[in-house]
């Protein structure tokens, strides 16, 4: 068992409202997926037979704004892999084994926050009935809701002995 030293996914996830922007590891910039998720039909399953749990968790997943994304990088094998893997850790008597895998997945699909953060991955605020588009790496996002810190301090002019 390795001791010390850095971890794949070590350390606290990238904050994209972080004060500090000149990190090398921001440079790659964030990604923004669409709110209303992927539009059109699933992808063809692309395992062995598909139990009808399995038909339906695929069908949802690929509504979700991470879709986008998994069809970008062709990762059709993960997400299936992903939903044979969730429809076998809802078993009542589903080893502690399967089920981690499954939160492993969720992780490296971006369906959980830490996994939405480890990936660069916003999705855009929007209202039911707009489709925001994909933001390219390292194109400009809208600035913070507030102001910084930096842009939050008040100047205060010195006053010198006797003023």
């Amino acid at each position: 068992m390795p001791r010390g030293g850095a971890r794949v996914v070590s350390g606290p996830a990238p904050d994209p409202m972080a004060l500090r922007r000149n990190r090398p590891s921001d440079k790659a910039g964030w990604t923004l997926l669409p709110y209303e998720g992927r539009p059109g039909l699933p992808p063809e399953w692309p395992l062995t037979e598909p139990t009808d749990r399995e038909l339906r968790l695929w069908d949802e997943l690929w509504e979700r704004p991470q879709a986008v994304m998994w069809e970008e990088l062709s990762q059709e094998f993960e997400v299936a892999l992903f939903v044979r893997c969730l429809a076998e850790a809802e078993q009542p008597d589903a080893k502690v084994d399967v089920r981690k895998l499954a939160r492993q997945y969720l992780d490296s699909l971006g369906l959980s926050v830490q996994g939405m953060l480890r990936n660069r991955w916003k999705i855009s605020p929007g209202e039911p009935g707009t489709v925001p588009t994909v933001v390219e790496s390292g194109a400009e996002e809208p600035g913070p809701r507030r102001k910084s810190a930096r842009d939050r301090m008040k100047v205060v002019p010195f006053r010198g002995q006797g003023a």
